[in-house]
């Protein structure tokens, strides 16, 4: 058994900057975690992914009215020519899609390991570069099920990276890093404050740009508020915006690849669509950066328009 398959089974991992008593709690809802996740695991995945979406329609709403109403505040910015009815609609699909994406969260190599349920709907992009690849940033949005967003510089043998919120359990950190290998062989680099030690995971902004400057190829999912990003327009109204794709972009000549990850039909089968942002490089890189992330804005907030229900509504965008 190797380090990381004991670290995965909760065995191998340290934590002495907590307690006991909060390192048995970490313990027990870990294990309370892979409980559940057998039971997800156990039924056909299109079930699995049917009976939660069910369950988050109706269950959500109820169990967290705060980020329901937040999803609708937020819907009556992007779309107030659309009835409160309408509005009312596209949440209830959208806490569904997050539902699927719940079950899909456990069962995520089991997903990649079906090809015939990921497709790119214009591989031309991905045809011209998959086999000359240099220096990448992959940047989505909370679409569909975002995480195989990554998928087509997987396939291609890019050996990808992404950057994730840590979770602040340190063995249920690991357990999420341990399913996604397969997606992300060059890992996960994590962000966020967390207690305890996380090993490898967390990861400095130099390093994740010094990762990309020798050829790496990363993943950042950059749709939703950042207080230190840059104000560009979604939706006709300024937003703080994550600027890390840009930066990393316009400082080390590395490509932007723009990924929406779409579902199709209500199973777990996604469609991808790539398009190529070419940052500028200017004598002002600033302006560079910021042209790019709204650039990349008005890209997401096109694919929103064209598929609201599959959107994250819920988390904050605007302040």
């Amino acid at each position: 058994m190797t380090l990381g398959q004991r670290q995965y089974e909760g065995r191998a991992l340290s934590t002495p900057e907590v307690s006991r008593l909060r390192d048995l709690q970490f313990r027990l809802e870990y294990w309370l975690l892979r409980g559940v996740a057998g039971v997800v695991r156990s039924v056909p995945l299109d079930a699995a992914t049917h009976f939660s979406a069910w369950c988050w329609r109706r269950l959500a709403p109820r169990i967290n009215p705060k980020r329901h109403n937040r999803a609708l505040d937020n819907l009556r910015i992007a779309f107030p020519e659309k009835s409160e009815k309408e509005r009312e609609a596209i949440a209830l699909a959208h806490w569904e899609n997050l539902g699927r994406v719940m079950a899909e969260t456990m069962r995520i190599d089991q997903i990649i390991a079906e090809p015939s349920r990921l497709t790119i709907k214009n591989p031309e992009v991905f045809n011209r570069y998959s086999s000359k690849l240099g220096p990448i940033v992959g940047a989505s949005l909370h679409m569909g099920n975002w995480e195989l967003a990554i998928w087509p510089l997987t396939i291609s043998g890019a050996n990808p990276a992404c950057v994730y919120r840590t979770v602040n359990n340190p063995y249920i950190d690991q357990y999420v890093r341990y399913q996604r290998r397969d997606l992300y062989p060059g890992g996960l680099f994590g962000r966020g404050k967390v207690e305890g030690d996380h090993g490898e995971s967390q990861k400095t902004a130099r390093v994740i740009m010094d990762y990309v400057r020798n050829g790496g190829r990363l993943g950042v999912v950059c749709d939703l508020y950042d207080h230190t990003g840059l104000p560009v327009p979604f939706f006709g109204r300024d937003a703080r915006t994550v600027s890390i794709p840009a930066m990393i972009a316009r400082r080390v000549g590395a490509r932007i690849w723009m990924a929406r990850c779409r579902r199709i039909g209500r199973d777990s089968r996604f469609e991808i669509e790539l398009k190529e942002l070419r940052v500028p490089r200017t004598a002002n890189q600033g302006e560079d950066v910021k042209w790019a992330t709204a650039e990349m804005t008005r890209q997401f907030e096109a694919w929103v328009r064209e598929f609201p229900e599959q959107w994250m509504w819920s988390n904050r965008r605007w302040k």
